[in-house]
């Protein structure tokens, strides 16, 4: 064969062989991308998911978190406080698996959820009780309905008005966004609104503080963050003094329980239902008991 010929045959046939390599390396490319995106889509579920909202119920679901944690070392569950309305608003936006909740979520909520093609599910996962607190000085150990009403909307401002001493009350709330806040409002102030000097906190952990240092101060937390530091009153609704004790709430009796809630986008799935699974397991079901609140079943 004639050098020339050669030369024709030899560039046809590097020509053939860089074609033939590229159709190869579209065909590896779209190869890797199949098993990426399998890949990806089978690592989502571990991945972690995010539980966000009440304060009420932060410290339940941080101690369920470490145990099921403890339990599955694959898993990863990230717990974050800031409200019911903080984190209801961050399930409607798609940024989160689980909204914590000490309120059921409002009809404009639910809407603009659907909105976002967000279809919100309820889970209750345990029952709490509010306890209204005062400094351990403070000699007022009872109140009623009508009288914690007044304190609230600023018609009662001093304790001698409900059987204390002569002292300017000072009223403390948690901020709107709050579940208990919402709670509170309904059930004592009804149709009326928060007294405009009452001190804001942004967490029960504020309240707490607040109360226990200063011996004119009032507010109210979940059962769960009673402690020596601050006096929990006992509240009569109608049907006689009560007091914010375990057993009471249990019964009913005790006028100001309520449920505590976990919001999902549909039925939960994955890490998510699994985790959920736990919080109502018996094992789940035990923290919460140990946490200070009371088992939902």
């Amino acid at each position: 064969m004639s050098h020339g010929r050669l030369k024709i045959v030899s560039v046809f046939s590097i020509a053939l062989l860089l074609m033939i390599s590229v159709f190869m390396g579209i065909g590896c490319v779209d190869s890797n991308e199949v098993t990426d995106n399998t890949s990806d889509n089978e690592n989502a579920g571990s991945s972690g998911i995010t539980v966000k909202g009440s304060d009420t119920v932060l410290p339940l679901s941080q101690a369920e978190a470490e145990d099921f944690m403890m339990e599955n070392s694959d898993k990863r569950v990230t717990v974050i406080g800031g409200g019911s309305g903080v984190g209801i608003a961050a399930l409607i936006d798609g940024e989160i698996e689980i909204a914590m909740a000490s309120r059921e979520m409002k009809g404009s909520e639910i809407e603009a959820a659907r909105q976002n093609g967000i279809e919100p599910i309820e889970h209750t996962i345990a029952w709490d009780g509010i306890a209204v607190v005062v400094n351990p000085e403070n000699p007022v150990s009872q109140l009623t309905y009508e009288q914690l009403q007044g304190i609230y909307d600023g018609n009662i401002s001093n304790w001698k008005d409900v059987g204390g001493e002569d002292r300017q009350i000072a009223v403390i709330t948690r901020d709107s966004s709050s579940g208990t806040y919402e709670y509170f409002k309904e059930e004592i102030l009804v149709d009326r609104e928060y007294r405009p000097d009452a001190l804001v906190q942004p967490a029960t952990g504020g309240i707490v503080e607040e109360v226990s240092r200063n011996e004119g101060a009032i507010g109210y937390i979940g059962f769960a963050y009673l402690d020596g530091s601050t006096k929990a009153v006992a509240l009569d609704g109608g049907e006689g003094y009560v007091e914010a004790t375990e057993e009471n709430i249990l019964s009913g009796t005790y006028p100001l329980s309520r449920p505590l809630y976990y919001y999902t986008n549909g039925e939960p799935q994955g890490d998510t239902k699994e985790f959920i699974d736990f919080v109502m397991s018996p094992t789940g079901q035990a923290v919460v008991s140990e946490i200070g609140y009371f088992p939902a079943e």
